[in-house]
């Protein structure tokens, strides 16, 4: 008997796992979707230039990055759905009395998972890191001035150069750039006593001074002044401030070797790119683990009964993975576990728990 599934009943199979997959993304992500435009919606009140049409663009900016962190629960409901599919309508019976063994009808959706995998690396990741980008600028601009845009996650940074020392207050920070938005300037003599401060649109770090763009000079015993460009000293280094303000999941697939030796060179810490490098690298694994995953709750027979504790069973199972998942990352970024182990552990040990039930169930 062959190894390998017919042609023609592996499309089938396959269309099946593609369909179920690509219906629960696109459900969350058109959940996530609505619920982001309508919180732009709340927060554009009172920002000049926020129309309707500009968030619904926004929102869609940001939405790829958020459900790009549900794709495995996406693959892992897509798979137990077309199981169960095939399930009540008595195919995978059919196919069982031709022969075809479980392992055999499998590797459809184990191929679709790793076809899935690969398209969201190396297409699917890139894209969603620009778009995300280019929300990060589009939110710079439209909500820095508004005066409520602040929501207590504003950005601190304390500085000491030549001209004495500075804390710069930013609502927000474009991501993959040294440019800060909405920026108060709070400077002090050697002293530590208040000198002045600085409202500006803009701040962007060069090597040895920030630029503001349209400052507003407020000193003690002096009429505030406006210049489109002032000055100040910084002994900060444009690459450590760059790093601090682009998280990982922000860095395009493609450019996170680039970015790590650039860190690296630097002799800054790369181990969160790293870290994230390896975690992209090990989701196609992951994703095949979460189809045998749905496999071992959702080939028994209906007329069995029990189904439904077996599907809860697969959620519960699928949910355990992810808070190992993010256990592990989290152990990886701190530097306690290796980027490379952290990574692929879940992804791993998933396949592996997922083979071993199989084992059982199918071939005791």
């Amino acid at each position: 008997m062959s190894v390998l599934i017919g042609p023609t009943l592996g499309r089938y199979f396959a269309m099946r796992f593609v369909r179920t997959i690509l219906g629960v993304f696109v459900t969350v992500f058109a959940l996530v979707y609505t619920l982001d435009f309508v919180e732009l919606l709340r927060r554009a009140g009172e920002a000049e230039g926020a129309t309707p049409g500009l968030m619904a663009q926004l929102s869609l900016y940001r939405t790829p990055a958020v459900a790009e962190a549900v794709l495995p629960f996406a693959v892992l409901f897509g798979s137990m759905a077309a199981l169960l599919q095939l399930s009540r309508k008595l195919e995978l019976v059919v196919a069982r009395a031709a022969g075809i063994s479980a392992w055999q009808f499998l590797q459809p959706g184990v191929f679709v998972a790793l076809a899935v995998g690969l398209v969201t690396v190396g297409v699917y990741n890139p894209l969603s890191a620009a778009l995300k980008q280019r929300s990060t600028e589009i939110e710079a601009k439209i909500f820095a001035k508004a005066t409520k845009a602040s929501s207590g996650k504003d950005l601190w940074i304390r500085q000491r150069s030549l001209d004495g020392q500075a804390i710069l207050r930013a609502e927000t920070a474009i991501e993959g750039t040294t440019t800060l938005a909405g920026v108060s300037v709070f400077t002090f003599d050697e002293e530590g006593r208040f000198v002045s401060q600085i409202e500006a649109a803009r701040a962007s770090l060069h090597d040895g001074y920030w630029e503001l763009t349209d400052a507003r000079l407020l000193s003690a015993g002096a009429p505030p002044e406006s210049f489109g460009s002032y000055l100040i000293a910084s002994t900060l280094d444009p690459g450590q401030v760059r790093q601090r303000f682009t998280p990982p999941e922000s860095v395009p697939f493609w450019q996170l070797p680039e970015t790590i030796a650039r860190n690296e060179r630097a002799g800054l810490d790369a181990t969160r790119y790293r870290l994230q490098y390896d975690v992209l690298l090990a989701r196609p694994m992951l994703f095949v683990a979460m189809v045998l995953v749905a496999a071992t709750v959702s080939l028994r027979f209906f007329r069995f009964g029990g189904v439904g504790k077996l599907v809860l069973g697969g959620v519960a199972a699928g949910f355990a993975l992810y808070v190992v998942r993010q256990v592990m990352e989290g152990l990886g970024a701190s530097g306690i576990v290796a980027p490379g182990i952290a990574a692929w552990f879940p992804a791993v040990v998933g396949s592996l728990l997922g083979t071993v039930t199989l084992l059982y169930q199918e071939d005791g």
